[in-house]
């Protein structure tokens, strides 16, 4: 089978890239820069073939041609959104990065002319807004703040390939703990002993390894008859608090020291309003109901497989 991944040099879609080229895949990455994407994803699995197609970031023209009944198309791309003070040029950037990318999957789609297998489109548990310790379900409606509004946008990027008849499914996906991203952040302040909860450390922090974020992705694409969304969260709740305990002793460091809510909001503003002091207790009901299973459920273990890496 070939996989598309677009987004495939990113956090996500290098382990997403790994994985299913580990299966057999034939990994298709477009990529601004297609010459440096074997390089960068490093893959050499026995007859794995790995190919970079041109992508000007808006259509399918350069990877179209990828397409037919056999390809699985999974859509990661976006501007990082937890990069830095939200100016009112970045929140166009990470709004309007991921409105391209979801025109360009359709655009491909139509020029291909042929319908691919699968089609996985990103979103984020940032769908459900700000909410309290009360569980929720996909079946929750979206919120209203900035996050919330960009992953409905984001999630509606593509309705248009299911209208045609692609097989959709939506991942809303939590704080991915793997070497990078958001742990790789938080890592220094926390060896040094100066780790602790942000603000009042009450807000729900939905979290997955990185190898489940991969797995469960390759298990929606690879699992007939399953659409929709599915939040992408370990079956372990944890607020900011018990994140931060369960991060200081996988460390053997303490975890006391907070991180004050206002000089958050100083720094920061509204993303750390809404990305760090905001949080939401998403349960991947569907995902267990579908018979996905987690190698890492509990948040002690997923430490201490990610820092056993590092």
């Amino acid at each position: 089978m070939r996989t598309i991944i677009l987004g495939g040099t990113g956090f996500i879609g290098k382990a997403l890239a790994r994985l299913l080229s580990g299966q057999g895949h034939e990994i298709v990455v477009p990529s601004r820069r297609p010459d440096k994407v074997p390089a960068v994803l490093g893959l050499g699995a026995p007859g794995a073939r790995i190919v970079g197609a041109p992508f000007d970031g808006v259509t399918g023209a350069g990877w179209a041609e990828f397409i037919d009944a056999d390809t699985a198309i999974v859509n990661l791309a976006g501007e990082n959104i937890a990069d830095g003070r939200w100016t009112p040029d970045k929140k166009r950037r990470i709004l309007d990065s991921r409105l391209d990318a979801g025109a360009a999957v359709v655009d491909a789609i139509r020029q291909a002319g042929v319908l691919p297998a699968a089609l996985v489109q990103a979103s984020a548990v940032g769908y459900y807004g700000a909410r309290g310790p009360e569980s929720v379900s996909e079946d929750a409606p979206a919120g209203t703040n900035f996050l919330a509004q960009v992953a409905g946008r984001w999630e509606a990027s593509t309705l248009e390939a299911e209208a045609l008849g692609v097989r959709r499914v939506v991942v809303r996906t939590s704080m991915v703990l793997g070497r990078g991203g958001a742990l790789a952040k938080m890592l220094p302040p926390f060896r040094w002993g100066l780790g602790g909860p942000l603000g009042a450390g009450t807000q729900m922090l939905p979290w997955i390894h990185l190898d489940d974020e991969a797995g469960a992705i390759a298990f929606l694409l690879q699992t007939p008859g399953l659409s929709g969304p599915f939040n992408l969260a370990a079956p372990e709740a944890v607020d900011s608090r018990g994140f931060a305990r369960a991060l200081g002793r996988a460390l053997g460091r303490p975890a006391f020291l907070p991180a004050p809510g206002f000089a958050l909001r100083l720094l920061l503003g509204q993303m750390a309003e809404e990305v760090l002091l905001s949080g939401v207790r998403a349960e991947p009901t569907r995902l267990l109901a579908a018979g996905y299973r987690f190698k890492h459920p509990g948040l002690a273990g997923a430490l201490a497989d990610v820092l056993g890496r590092v």
